[in-house]
């Protein structure tokens, strides 16, 4: 069956990093988008960073220049590299893989492609 497995949370003081990993399985996501949003408790789901599958990156205005996205396609993994982290980027962070035609209407609510299972990110002053 497919997967997507998301390691890499947990709590971090401000200003520092964490790398969240997210690997497939029962499936090769090529030509694909992968994707990372996040959801804090009372607020949208949020797209916060994307790879398409040319190998173009788009990014949240606000992570721009502290989060970076990069995949390794022989391992079937894409990876959320943050720095700089901040108290407001505290979220519920989930990976997919979502075709760039599909309808999002949530962390996890999409009617095609594959989520992780979420992963807590936790930034204390």
């Amino acid at each position: 069956e497919v997967q997507l497995l998301e390691t890499g949370g947990g709590s971090v003081q401000a200003g520092g990093s964490l790398k969240l990993s997210c690997t497939a399985s029962g499936f090769t996501f090529d030509d694909i988008d992968r994707r990372w949003y996040r959801q804090a408790p009372g607020n949208e789901c949020e797209l916060v960073a994307t790879i398409g599958s040319d190998g173009s990156t788009r990014y949240k205005e606000s992570v721009k220049g502290r989060f970076a996205i990069s995949q390794d396609n022989a391992k079937n993994t894409v990876y959320l590299q943050m720095n700089s982290l901040k108290t407001e980027d505290t979220a519920v962070y989930y990976c997919a893989a979502v075709p760039g035609w599909a309808d999002v209407a949530g962390c996890g609510k999409s009617d095609f492609g594959y989520w992780g299972q979420g992963t807590q990110v936790t930034v204390s002053n």
